[in-house]
């Protein structure tokens, strides 16, 4: 069976497990609210619970390490250094986040969403190529691809929730920012989380579901082991 005939359903496959209803970050009801980690606390909060404003600093708000790309993931060719709500506790209920991507040559931030946020990109280095997938209302089989070639300076908005990509199409490594209106966007990781999930799923309902046999599901589940 052709690989892309697996892809392509397996971007299918996220299509109709999505939730129409999208969540986004409230405004918050405080000047600060700075994260702090209390696995003993017994107030839970729509966010992280948060640190007495008395006790906050000006590290709570500082991040350092957007000028240096991350070590690239062998399978992809990709690296993402985060500033979120994990890395820099202060944007604790703010609503926004940015994450630093670094691209491989032919390197590829695979088929992804983020269910929590709309994303804006700007390419500092190389050409990429983006796109999204919106669902064709008619036929849930079916989606309508926006995509663009973009080159240092350009930026292109992906909305919230939809299935997304980012390839580096150059021979040299290129580097773009990705802007969130979340605190914490929650990427989800299609290919992996289909076939890395624990436990796993059974290798017949992959093998039915993508329309291959049980060897090519193993050789897949190799990759992503």
């Amino acid at each position: 069976m052709s690989l892309w005939w697996f892809i392509t359903t397996l971007a299918i496959t996220a299509f109709i497990s999505n939730s129409p209803v999208y969540a986004y970050d409230n405004n918050p009801l405080q000047d600060i609210c700075v994260a702090v980690n209390d696995s003993h606390a017994s107030v839970f909060v729509n966010g992280k619970i948060c640190k007495d404003p008395k006790l906050a600093t000006a590290d709570d708000f500082f991040f350092s390490g957007l000028n240096v790309s991350g070590n690239p993931a062998t399978l992809f060719g990709f690296a993402a250094t985060r500033v979120d709500v994990t890395t820099m506790p202060g944007l604790n209920t703010l609503g926004i986040s940015i994450v630093r991507a670094d691209l491989e040559p032919q390197g590829l931030v695979p088929f992804h969403t983020h269910l929590l946020a709309t994303a804006l990109i700007t390419v500092l280095e190389g050409t990429v190529y983006a796109g999204f997938l919106v669902p064709d209302p008619a036929n849930f089989f079916k989606s309508r691809l926006f995509s663009k070639i973009l080159n240092p300076g350009d930026a292109f908005l992906i909305p919230q929730g939809l299935i997304r990509f980012v390839y580096n199409v150059e021979h040299k490594k290129a580097t773009f920012l990705a802007s969130f209106n979340s605190q914490n966007p929650e990427a989800i990781m299609i290919p992996s989380s289909i076939l890395a999930s624990e436990p796993p799923i059974m290798d017949d309902i992959l093998a039915k579901g993508f329309q291959l046999n049980k060897s090519e599901i193993a050789e897949l589940r190799k990759k992503f082991s």
